[in-house]
């Protein structure tokens, strides 16, 4: 169940044996190697160089690990950018981004295509039957660096393909845009350009459709790289690593192209990325917020239909965050465990050794930089070792009771037109789940028009876009619901619906929203009912059929019901969030165990795990008995207990 990201290109060849036997030694059993290794794979046009990678894997494989060998497209070699520059790709200012890191290419270049093709074939053929080899990484970390969308030359004969496929005449993409507004008609694909460098804002409709553009992009292009895999590898599985709040391609339609997913866990760098109050940036610095990990294990668990790794797990700190904390002791295991928790079935860190040199050379390891001697974080992972050998097996992850409808496109509508500069769709959803975790619920996260058979609470924070497959879902579902604001309030082509948000839901919910606020910092809508509490950042007007259980302070609906269905029309502060989850939760039939703010639960078969974030201590509930831990939990611990039967 643990694994560790090595990179023996980077360590003399006499430093290989040692490194496999102190990985079995500290309870390792996968590694992952050969991402970025391209330019020493094929250092010139065909002048290949397998004999290095072909004895570091029998060196591995002859320990007895396990290999998942990467493919290095993430990383390509200078002689390719110098021979092929329209691989090349482009920032927002039109101009290109140079060669001297990582993530040089765009999705556009019909030339890297054929470029990757043509590496991942040398190395299907090579390594597909090895008998040490388990499984493949595709590329790495797609859009990172911000690298999902780019605006270069490729990507506008692109993108014009893809509108020519998807409209078929430009009347009707002049009717889709809208472009009759402002004198933007078009006379023909040709005078299609990016949707950047523009006096104003362009046409949301046409920033929307280049995101679908160039996520359809990757995941063609991961789907071309897993055909040659599997042609050449039988029965090995292939996987990504996605990465946390990364939104701007659909995870989703990637994970269709695989056998499991994977992420990248960082969670201390993670505080820093997310938009937290400094308040809560300074208390999480070092441990992280108790649900930044869990939240990504739970929606990657979702995106690989079940299966997933976290492929590179932060063992100490980091070196790409504005602040880089080391850990808290117990920090390291912790997470280990956590991730185990939610389902993950190896947990690898990153990186066996803390690197002397180059961009990463702040980032630690489980040995220190160059050395033979373990890190802090590489004891904590001795120690998880030692707990899995008498924990033994751990059982099936089952299904939770409540699931949270996840929508990509929402994230891109609403950076297109957020209406309100703090109206972010990542952080509505992360607090939704910060919410239900803290009644001590179990969280699952589907995909928009998935089945919702399995959950007793289904709630929406927002799909800005309902397709039909998403409206029958919520309609044929026994589950309580809740629909969140500004769901239903876009069409495909990003027009308001005909019949007013929400849309497709207005029967479900039985609300017309007539007019929207958003609430600048500081500003808030109080609410008052069954539920109390305020509305900050967007609130909606909202001519409601069904029972209003709350209202505004001027008298206007804030949270109605139809039946089962219930529409909350702002976006809630904490107190507000927390009442309506209780609430919702308490008519599903739910048994909740509220925890405090840095103590979170998750199931796992018939074993509870809790973690303990700190500061406090936290006493485990009456009558369990821990099979590990102690019944006073101290902060940075881990303890498991059985449930009953009931």
């Amino acid at each position: 169940m643990l694994g560790v990201c090595y990179y023996p290109e980077h360590w003399h060849e006499d430093r290989w044996p040692v490194d496999a036997r102190r990985m079995r030694e500290l309870g390792i059993s996968f590694v992952r190697i050969g991402e970025f290794a391209w330019s020493r794979l094929e250092p010139a046009r065909d002048a290949f160089d397998f004999g290095w990678l072909d004895r570091a894997m029998d060196v591995l494989t002859g320990a007895g690990l396990q290999v998942v060998l990467g493919t290095p497209t993430a990383t390509p070699p200078k002689w390719l950018v110098d021979e092929c520059p329209d691989i090349l790709p482009y920032g927002r200012d039109g101009r290109p981004r140079g060669f001297g890191s990582r993530r040089h290419y765009t999705f556009s270049s019909q030339t890297y295509w054929r470029e990757s093709a043509r590496i991942v074939e040398h190395l299907a053929r090579r390594y597909g039957d090895h008998d040490g080899l388990v499984g493949w990484q595709t590329d790495n970390e797609y859009g990172c660096h911000d690298t999902t969308q780019s605006f270069g030359p490729e990507d506008l004969k692109a993108f014009r393909n893809w509108l020519r496929l998807r409209y078929q005449s430009i009347d009707q993409l002049n009717e889709a845009w809208g472009n009759v507004f402002w004198s933007m008609e078009l006379s023909g694909f040709e005078d299609v350009t990016l949707p950047i460098l523009t006096v104003t804002e362009p046409s949301p409709a046409a920033r929307l459709d280049f995101w679908r553009f160039h996520s359809e992009q990757i995941a063609r292009y991961d789907r071309m790289q897993c055909d040659i895999i599997r042609k050449h590898s039988k029965g090995r599985w292939i996987t990504h690593n996605f990465m946390g709040f990364t939104l701007d391609f659909d995870h989703f339609q990637v994970a269709d192209n695989l056998d499991l997913a994977s992420w990248d866990s960082y969670p201390i760098g993670f505080v820093e990325k997310f938009p937290f109050t400094e308040e809560e940036r300074n208390r999480w610095a070092q441990t992280s917020h108790p649900d930044i990990a869990a939240f990504h294990h739970d929606l990657y668990r979702a995106v690989g239909r079940g299966r997933f790794w976290v492929m590179e797990q932060q063992p100490g700190p980091v070196n790409w965050a504005p602040w880089n904390p080391v850990p808290k002791p117990g920090m390291v295991r912790l997470w280990t465990l956590e991730a185990l928790a939610h389902g993950a079935e190896v947990v690898s860190y990153f990186r066996w050794r803390q690197a002397p040199f180059a961009q990463e050379q702040m980032h630690a390891g489980l040995n220190l930089p160059g050395l033979d001697e373990w890190s802090p974080g590489g004891r904590e992972a001795r120690q998880v070792a030692e707990d899995l050998v008498r924990l033994g097996s751990l059982p099936e992850t089952g299904p939770a009771s409540v699931a949270i409808i996840f929508d990509y496109q929402s994230h891109w509508t609403t950076s297109v037109q957020p209406q309100g500069a703090d109206f972010r769709y990542a952080e509505l959803c992360f607090r939704w789940y910060e919410a239900l975790r803290r009644l001590g619920l179990d969280v699952d996260f589907v995909r928009p028009g998935a089945s919702l058979d399995a959950y007793r609470l289904v709630v929406l924070p927002l799909a800005t876009e309902v397709g039909e497959d998403l409206r029958a879902a919520l309609e044929a579902t026994k589950a309580t619901v809740l629909i969140g604001a500004r769901s239903g309030s876009r069409d495909r082509h990003f027009r308001l619906p005909a019949e007013l948000p929400p849309g497709p839901l207005s029967a479900l919910t039985g609300n017309r929203v007539i007019q929207v606020s958003t609430l600048r910092p500081g500003l808030s809508h109080g609410v008052r009912g069954v539920v109390e509490g305020a509305a900050i950042r967007w609130r909606e007007d909202v001519e409601a059929a069904g029972e209003v259980l709350a209202r505004f302070e001027d008298g206007e609906p804030a949270l109605t019901r139809k039946q089962d269905i219930f529409y909350l029309a702002c976006w809630p502060d904490e107190m507000l969030l927390q009442a309506v989850m209780s609430l919702l939760a308490k008519e599903a039939g739910l048994s909740v165990m509220p925890v405090p703010e840095h103590v979170r639960l998750r199931r796992r078969g018939d074993l509870i795990f809790a973690f303990n974030y700190g500061p406090g201590d936290w006493t485990l509930p009456q009558g369990v008995e821990p099979i590990l831990g102690e019944r006073v939990l101290k902060p940075q611990a881990v303890a498991l207990w059985r449930r009953s039967s009931d």
